[in-house]
């Protein structure tokens, strides 16, 4: 009998940390502002070097 796969709920996936361009720290999820026609903007802080990046929701498979 094969195997099923089912995707897992949205709200069970983990997100994406990325690291920080400038000192290569794990950034910290500060905001989701959420999109209504368009993916979630997510935006990231450093808390060594406080840069803040954003990005969208649909781009954070690319991130890392």
């Amino acid at each position: 009998m094969p195997d099923i796969l089912a995707r897992p709920e949205p709200s069970l996936i983990p997100i994406v940390r990325p690291r920080c361009p400038t000192c290569q720290g794990r950034m910290v999820l500060t905001r989701i502002e959420p999109g209504r026609s368009s993916p979630d903007l997510r935006t990231f802080e450093c808390s060594k070097c406080e840069l803040i990046y954003k990005v969208l929701a649909e781009d954070q498979v690319k991130i890392d």
